[in-house]
């Protein structure tokens, strides 16, 4: 036999082995590809990791954590009096706050606007920005 043939030969034999069925016997064991574990059923719940939440331990009694507690409210009640003592208003501060959720809600509507305006336009946001005089960084 020549080359080729024997090439031709093992390509056939190769092709005829990729072909044959398995059988059962010595030659070929049974085995499963996904290993199975004798800790779960198939059928079982799901178990899901959200429902408990994880339990924080202190290491230190309720009495102690307790008086940590408290020790902690001393020390914010006493920067909140100094915070008002320097002029500070809580009441002032929360018409701030106020306001400047007011305000970025007007500048998401305003932004939604000029979008939907450059996209009937067919130009960018930015040539809005130029053409109505607006700052980008505003």
């Amino acid at each position: 036999m020549n080359e080729t043939e024997e090439s031709e030969m093992s390509a056939r034999d190769s092709a005829d082995d990729v072909k044959m069925t398995p059988r059962h016997g010595a030659a070929f064991s049974r085995r499963s590809l996904t290993p199975r574990s004798n800790h779960r059923s198939v059928n079982s719940g799901f178990k899901s990791p959200m429902l408990k939440p994880p339990l924080v331990k202190s290491s230190l009694c309720p009495e102690e954590e307790v008086r940590g507690l408290k020790k902690t409210l001393e020390a914010l009640n006493s920067e909140i009096a100094e915070l008002e003592n320097e002029g500070f208003v809580v009441q002032e501060l929360d018409q701030h706050i106020d306001l400047l959720h007011e305000y970025n809600d007007i500048k998401d509507i305003g932004q939604t606007l000029l979008g939907r305006l450059a996209s009937l336009r067919g130009v960018t946001t930015r040539d809005l920005y130029s053409h109505f005089g607006l700052e980008l960084d505003d």
